[in-house]
């Protein structure tokens, strides 16, 4: 961070009242310390839930000693490392998962970021560029509004959808091939879907999850309406942290949507129930599925992927030790990758690891950015573990003819 963000320059060194319930909570007992991917990274204990929850008590102390040493100029200060050390999460919730007294640490942390950005001494550099391409061009990577919707030119879209399929930043401007993928298996599938188009925005995920909530309310309300408009009852994604900020956040900030929020998961599941989506390809592989935190943990879904996958001809479904709630972290999520991407990658390495371990030859995700992260580690240990998206795996399963 930059000088002109000194941490100890105009700070409120006490945080919101708010989080002091669950900060008096803390047992400080080190079980979330055990499981959190960055502190496997870097063992130090400031890098720990633990360690994070110790410093916020350290600046939440209100005695009456502690008036007085504040009086000598004893008070503890928010500092640039305090705040790196608080952006050193990302957000997998394994913490909230072992803590014994159920403190849920996703929501502590994005308040302390929020508080750390309204007192002008956050985000990171890379996470501050978010906020300004959003807000500007509605998305994260500063392309054209005008653009998002260019993938979906080839296909044939409802004017009377039965779903409207919120694509996301990510299959809209970086994995588009994921977006295709999609809107082929609906297709196939008979399903009368459409897209927003420019007028889709960013569901704010990164925002949220950086401290930044300035504009979640006002986007999701645009969300809405564009839903209202469509006709559809029905909202899809293929983005795990899309479906967990537009069904959750969206829902926080502005009351009931008055539609459904699915992944392309569930809904996938549900259309071969009803006998709208059968493979006519058998693929004699053996693959792993790995849960991401935000469909996983934060959302409650883990079956429907399996269901899924475990209906193709020849797939052989192995699992890693660490699966559904207890699954380990890819690695990319809260902005963690932007910012310090060599440990993220590092994380991935060690999900990979995991993969290779049970014999997989091929990892399955319902997440771009764990794709893109997972990928990234293989790459980094030399071997060939690649992971595909769920609607990758099938689409080969339908067959040559779709």
């Amino acid at each position: 961070m930059g000088s002109e963000m000194s941490a100890e320059k105009g700070t409120r060194n006490r945080p919101p009242k708010s989080i002091a319930k669950d900060l008096d909570a803390c047992l400080q007992c080190g079980y979330c310390r055990d499981v959190c991917p960055v502190f496997e990274q870097d063992p130090w204990e400031s890098a720990s839930p633990r360690g994070k929850v110790y410093m916020l008590k350290q600046l939440d102390r209100r005695g009456f000693m502690d008036r007085i040493l504040s009086v000598f100029d004893r008070e503890i200060k928010v500092t640039d490392d305090f705040v790196e050390r608080v952006y050193w999460c990302t957000s997998c919730g394994m913490c909230e998962e072992e803590c014994h007294v159920e403190i849920p640490f996703p929501e502590l942390w994005e308040e302390v970021k929020a508080w750390l950005v309204e007192q002008g001494v956050a985000p990171l550099d890379a996470h501050r560029a978010f906020l300004k391409r959003v807000e500007n061009v509605k998305n994260p990577f500063n392309e054209p509004e005008s653009t998002r919707g260019d993938w979906s030119k080839e296909f044939l879209l409802s004017s009377k959808p039965e779903v409207m399929y919120y694509v996301g930043c990510t299959e809209s401007f970086r994995m588009q091939r994921i977006a295709k993928t999609t809107a082929t298996v609906l297709k196939a599938a008979n399903v009368k879907f459409n897209v927003m188009g420019e007028e889709e925005w960013c569901c704010t995920s990164p925002l949220l999850r950086t401290g930044q909530k300035g504009l979640t309310e006002s986007f999701a309300r645009h969300t809405q309406e564009q839903m209202r408009r469509s006709g559809a009852n029905v909202m899809l994604t293929a983005c795990a942290g899309c479906m967990a900020t537009t069904k959750r956040d969206h829902t926080k900030a502005i009351g009931p949507l008055g539609y459904e929020v699915l992944h392309v998961a569930q809904y996938a599941e549900k259309l071969i129930e009803d006998g709208r989506l059968s493979f006519n390809r058998t693929i004699p592989r053996k693959v792993t599925y790995h849960d991401p935190c935000h469909l996983g943990r934060h959302a409650g879904v883990f079956e429907p992927p399996r269901n899924v996958i475990e209906s193709i001809p020849g797939i052989e479904l192995v699992e890693m030790p660490r699966n559904r709630r207890k699954s380990r972290c890819c690695g990319a999520g809260a902005g963690f990758k932007a910012q310090f991407d060599e440990y993220a990658v590092n994380i991935a390495a060690g999900r990979v690891q995991d993969a290779i371990d049970v014999g997989s030859e091929q990892i399955i995700t319902t997440c771009p950015f764990c794709a893109v992260n997972l990928n990234a580690g293989a790459k980094q240990l030399g071997v060939r573990q690649p992971t595909i998206d769920l609607m990758q795996l099938i689409l080969e399963a339908l067959g040559p003819s779709v």
